[in-house]
């Protein structure tokens, strides 16, 4: 087994953390463990946030709940909290999220709620990815990690 561990959003190992409680086990990355270490991070959660708690999306450089609530300075904590564990553990890459306002790369939700992907990456992708991790999301090709 590599001796590097992977990052990756705790919802795609079957914990349930996400917005409605619920949680996106993915068969692929679970079967990364066979091989690598997998480290499981929630950056909403370590930001302070609740589960379950309103959806939210990144509008700019704001993350806003559909309630309306400005949720930016938690999703800020959870991103470097995130990168604090990465940094503790050696961890060089990260499988996260897809279009989620904390992890999603390349695309995310536009900030409207009403399910439009925009080009941009999630407060949490694009702070590790600014500081040197290889960020992929669980619909990118997994057989590249440890490359």
């Amino acid at each position: 087994m590599e001796k590097t561990p992977i990052l990756v959003s705790s919802c795609l190992l079957g914990l349930r953390c996400r917005y409605d409680g619920g949680e996106k086990a993915d068969a692929r990355i679970l079967s990364l463990g066979k091989r690598r270490a997998l480290v499981p991070v929630c950056p909403e959660q370590l930001g302070g946030l609740p589960t379950p708690r309103p959806p939210s999306e990144r509008l700019g450089d704001r993350v806003l709940a559909k309630d309306g609530a400005d949720v930016t300075d938690a999703f800020r904590r959870g991103a470097e909290e995130t990168l604090r564990l990465i940094r503790a553990l050696g961890c060089r890459e990260a499988v996260l999220k897809a279009r989620s306002p904390s992890c999603g790369c390349g695309t995310i939700y536009d900030g409207t709620f009403s399910g439009r992907v925009v080009p941009g990456d999630g407060v949490t992708a694009a702070l590790l990815v600014e500081n040197g991790v290889r960020v992929l999301t669980e619909e990118d090709d997994l057989a590249a990690l440890g490359r």
